[in-house]
């Protein structure tokens, strides 16, 4: 059973879709990992380590996330393309923060898992058919969701965690 729609998830899927526009979301995915190697390269681990703000995160923090975020990403589209409407679970990015102490990661190493992640998980998109962008998985939050909302999710994420990183270079360097 699915849990009643929350409408601020409803707001950041859409506000994820209208970062990604009409922009192809395989593009971005592919694209990705290399944008931010190519910005983070050279920067010393405290600048790495410096938030944004208070309560804000740092760029250990961002590439941590996308590693971890990138895990979450792979098992939801496994199950979708193996399993007739499967059960899609949420998870709370906050707590994986803390419990997962991003603060502490080794950045070189959390964009590392990210980049060989997405390039694993893109070689399954990059081969999608039509029909496989049709199946539909049952997220916990946000109720039915077709393997194209994930793939658009998933770019849309990308692009909104570029700006972050954006607007972290701003402030470390």
């Amino acid at each position: 059973m699915t849990a009643p729609i929350n409408p601020a998830t409803t707001d950041y899927v859409r506000e994820t879709f209208a970062l990604l526009g009409d922009r192809d979301p395989l593009a971005i995915m592919a694209e990705t990992p290399a944008w931010i190697a190519e910005r983070v390269h050279g920067l010393s681990d405290a600048a790495m380590r410096r938030p944004e703000g208070p309560g804000r995160w740092s760029l250990v923090e961002v590439l941590s996330h996308l590693a971890d975020a990138e895990i979450a990403f792979a098992w939801r589209v496994r199950i979708i393309l193996t399993q007739d409407r499967p059960p899609m679970l949420g998870y709370d990015q906050g707590a994986w923060l803390t419990r997962f102490d991003y603060a502490n990661a080794d950045s070189a190493e959390a964009l590392h898992v990210f980049t060989s992640l997405r390039h694993w998980n893109y070689r399954i998109w990059r081969t999608t058919t039509p029909a496989d962008l049709d199946r539909i998985g049952m997220h916990m939050e946000r109720g039915p969701e077709t393997a194209d909302t994930l793939r658009k999710m998933i770019a849309g994420h990308d692009l909104r965690h570029r700006r972050q990183i954006e607007r972290l270079l701003v402030v470390v360097r």
